[in-house]
This record gives C-alpha cells, structure tokens and sequence, in this order.
C-alpha cells in the first residue's frame, strides 16, 4: 500500500495509481524542479571545482548503493566493497586499453559503454564468490570474510598481478581520448557530470524497482529474521548471493565509471579506509534507505571538501594542518558517526521523513 499522504478526498482507484513513483501533481513537479537543478542550474553555475566535487558525491552514491543493499535491505554486514570496485574499475580499464576492439565498436564509441556492462558483471561475479561464506556465517564472521574480499582482491591479485600486466609497473595510464561514449570523448569534469548523472538515476531505478518486487521484500524478510524467512518458503541462501551479485554489478559500475574521472588507475585509488567510509556513508545518511544513500554521500562529500577549504587560509600560519589533513580528516569521519548515532541514530533519511510529513500534514501535523 502506498504510504504517500494525498489531498483530502484523493484516493487511489487501481493498483498502478497506488505504485505510481509520483502520485501527485506536487510531487511530479518536485520532481521536474529537481532535474532541471540537476540537468541546468548546476552545470550554468559551477566552476570546475564544484563540478568534481558533485562527481565525486556520485561517485560515493554509487559506491554506496551497493552497501545499503547489502547492509541495509539485506542484513549482510560488508567491509570490503572496495574491493569490487576495484574489479570493475580494472576491468573496464583492461577491455580498453588491451582488448582488440573491432575498428567499427571504436568509430562508433561503443568500447567503454560495453567495457562498464561487463566490469559490472565481472564484479558482480566476484562478489557472489565472497558471499558465498554467507551460506554458514553470519556478523562477526561474515565482517571477516568481506574484509578478506579487500586484502585478497586490491592489495594481493591487483596489486602483485593485474598492475604488472603490459610492464606497467603499479598504475594504467588512461591518454586523453581514450574514454569515449558514442561521438562524445568524456575529457572534462562537465562530461563527466553527466555521464554520472546518467549512471546514478540508472542505478538508482534499479535499485528502487528491485525493492518493490518479490525479491527486495524476500532480502528484507531475511534481514528481520533469516529463520523466519525460511519457514515462509525463501530460499536465503539464493537471495542472499543474488543481493551480493547486484551490490557487486552496482560497485562494478561505479569503478568502471570512476576511472573517466582519474589521469591513471592504481590499487591505491581503492584503499579499505574506502570500504569503512561507505560504510559510515550509509550510517549517517540512514540505513535500510535509498534517500538515505544520497543524503549520506552529499554530506560527507561536501562537509570534508569545506573542512579542506577552511583549513586552506590556516596552511600559512600552520603549514602542518596540510600534512596532517588526511588525519583530520580521518577524525572528522569518527566524530561524525558517533555524533550521529548518539543523537540522530536513524540519520538524514529519518529526518527528512519527518520534515515531509509535518509538511504535509500542516496545520493539524500532532
């Protein structure tokens, strides 16, 4: 049933009314207002810098996604994600700069829009190699076996073998012109903002329709409770691989677009702080939310960026507060989960549930 408030005396007459995505003229029209933000406004007004800055919270959304499903819709407590990432990151990387591509596939740009689709596979078939444990473990131990994802994916297969590949030493170097979609060579932080932006709402609609199907209530049954879910005639074990394998497809998308935005690729770029940080990313945003997986992104994004921008006018007094940024940086992260889950433990999602409800529920909102 739908749980959006309508006008007095509005009622829904059928089941695509009651599941429709904007089920009132507000709501549709926020809804434009927000794309035309997104699609007009933004790219008008921001300079390079801000442009990156709103890369980079997309690229944190989609690293995110594939956390709050695992985490959040699935109960499957993940600290390695990195890792896959990673997987699609080298991926995508790999089929463009050594496969032979046909000569037709390069005219049209079709070598990177297909190098994602598979990296988001890859990745997601590795994923399902690490959810597997999750058959006979659970908590502690299933923290374990994705941390083991991270150390044995980034910093033993990638690090030792996939960066030795051609002799080039650590890192891939990506020559300017190589990433192109269609006719369009993605060259600047303009084209690649929308390319994320493309990327985000695709994700974004998977994951809500995955959620409103039979699939997304069976991962939240088996999140309340795996042995109630079971006595119901759920197969856990399938569903839960199935959720690895689309955190996994999802993570894989978020490298293999990722690497549009860096000069050159190397393991260093998918650190296990990164792994811990989406993690912290869905706890402050709300867990169990997708509005939560933005809210969470858009603000660590864009609170450590002006942490940055503060520090910058102290760095010639104290010229050790640059050295020691990514330390402060570190410890502005710690306090921010702990504030958050001292005094807001359902994060930004939560609240901005109830925002909308008083809003709608004004002037009779007790």
């Amino acid at each position: 049933m739908s749980t959006t408030w309508l006008p007095c005396g509005v009622y829904h007459q059928n089941y695509s009314q009651d599941h429709a995505w904007w089920q009132t003229k507000f709501i549709r029209g926020k809804m434009i207002l927000l794309f035309i933000v997104l699609f007009v406004f933004i790219p008008l007004v921001a300079d390079s810098y801000w442009l990156s800055v709103c890369n980079t919270v997309g690229y944190t959304i989609l690293g995110a996604l594939g956390v709050q499903l695992l985490i959040g819709y699935c109960g499957q407590i993940t600290l390695g994600h990195a890792a896959f990432l990673a997987v699609g990151a080298y991926t995508s990387t790999l089929l463009i700069l050594e496969f032979p591509w046909p000569k037709v596939l390069m005219d049209w740009g079709l070598a990177y829009p297909i190098s994602i689709f598979i990296a988001a596979i890859v990745a997601g078939i590795w994923s399902v190699l690490f959810g597997l444990p999750s058959a006979r473990v659970k908590g502690f131990y299933l923290i374990l076996t994705t941390m083991a994802a991270q150390f044995i994916t980034v910093d033993f297969i990638i690090t030792q073998y996939v960066s030795q590949i051609g002799g080039r030493g650590q890192a891939f170097s990506l020559p300017p012109g190589t990433i192109k979609v269609g006719p369009w060579v993605i060259d600047s932080d303009f084209k690649v903002y929308f390319m994320m932006l493309v990327l985000v709402i695709f994700c974004v609609i998977i994951m809500v329709n995955l959620l409103r199907s039979r699939v997304g209530r069976a991962w939240v049954a088996i999140r309340d409770n795996d042995i109630s879910a079971e006595v119901m005639g759920i197969n856990v074990v399938t569903y839960k691989l199935m959720a690895f394998f689309v955190a996994g497809f999802i993570g894989g998308i978020a490298g293999a677009f990722w690497i549009s935005n860096l000069a050159a690729i190397s393991p260093e770029h998918f650190p296990w702080f990164w792994s811990l940080w989406l993690v912290g990313v869905i706890l402050i945003g709300g867990v169990g939310s997708i509005h939560g997986t933005i809210f969470g992104s858009v603000f660590m994004v864009v609170v450590m960026e002006l942490l940055q921008l503060a520090i910058l006018p102290l760095a010639d007094t104290f010229p050790k507060l640059l050295v020691d940024f990514l330390f402060i940086k570190e410890a502005v992260f710690g306090l921010a989960i702990c504030m958050f889950m001292i005094f807001e433990p359902n994060g930004l999602a939560y609240r901005w549930w109830q925002i909308k409800n008083y809003f709608n529920l004004w002037p009779f909102s007790y």
